[in-house]
């Protein structure tokens, strides 16, 4: 018997290749009483054909798990081809050649010394809009400014880009599921695919208004008068304190870079 099985697997594949209609097992019990009950005993073939008919189920559900994975793996892909997502590049103008660009914009926060500062930042567009609105600086209000590179002791060309404002890109990248910024990285983990890197950057420490952790372009772009000390939101190189964070691998003082990957 364990010498027919691969006869019997390579037979049921053909078998099931060759046919559309009816089911693989039952055109291999015709063939069983047709072809062998001349050459065996009916208690042969009887035995036989029940083990053809366990065989033959199990290469059915092998089928039919196979079929379903393919159909789920094609609903995925379909999913993923049909997403997109956006994301913020940060001290540029422009998006990387493969994203959209949707709005090139200024790069906005709250006064860096304010203790009820938000935290977040905004890329706010060259071409704003207004509802109802009153002019003039007013009591009770939140407020929003653009910000500034305050890399005077950043190393490298870093520190050329010092006081001026910071430009902002809003980015559409199709045909993926997710963007995420990986701190101290400037290439992406296996299955991510790099949008950019570049220098992670924040708030002071000493200064009142919280601020959030920040990848700036590795080669950013600067906004056309905007060379002088008028501050707003502040862009400060982040570098490590070893203590709770381990070191090594981080290294005291050490400036981090940053990558911000997305992935299908």
């Amino acid at each position: 018997m364990m010498i027919v099985a691969p006869i019997l697997l390579i037979f049921a594949l053909e078998v099931r290749a060759e046919t559309g209609n009816g089911s693989c097992k039952d055109m291999m019990q015709g063939y069983l009483t047709g072809q062998l009950s001349s050459a065996l005993g009916a208690y042969q073939v009887e035995a036989l054909k029940r083990e053809f008919k366990s065989f033959t189920d199990q290469i059915e559900k092998s089928l039919k798990t196979i079929q379903e994975k393919i159909e789920v793996d094609a609903q995925k892909m379909q999913e993923t081809k049909n997403s997109s997502v956006v994301y913020t590049r940060w001290g540029k103008k422009t998006c990387h050649s493969d994203a959209e660009l949707v709005i090139s914009g200024f790069t906005g926060g709250s006064w860096y010394n304010h203790k009820g500062a938000a935290v977040d930042l905004l890329c706010l567009p060259r071409d704003p809009e207004w509802g109802t609105y009153s002019d003039g600086t007013d009591e009770g209000r939140a407020l929003v400014y653009g910000a500034e590179y305050e890399t005077h002791n950043s190393p490298g060309y870093l520190h050329t880009f010092y006081d001026h404002d910071v430009p902002c890109a809003v980015c559409l990248l199709r045909n993926r599921s997710v963007v995420k910024m990986f701190p101290a990285r400037k290439t992406c983990y296996k299955g991510w695919k790099l949008e950019y890197h570049g220098y992670l950057m924040a708030g002071y420490y000493g200064h009142a208004a919280g601020s959030m952790y920040t990848c700036v372009d590795e080669h950013p772009d600067t906004l056309h008068g905007g060379h002088s000390s008028k501050d707003g939101r502040l862009f400060y190189s982040v570098e490590a304190r070893c203590g709770s964070l381990k070191c090594p691998p981080y290294v005291e003082g050490r400036e981090l870079v940053c990558a911000v990957c997305s992935k299908e």
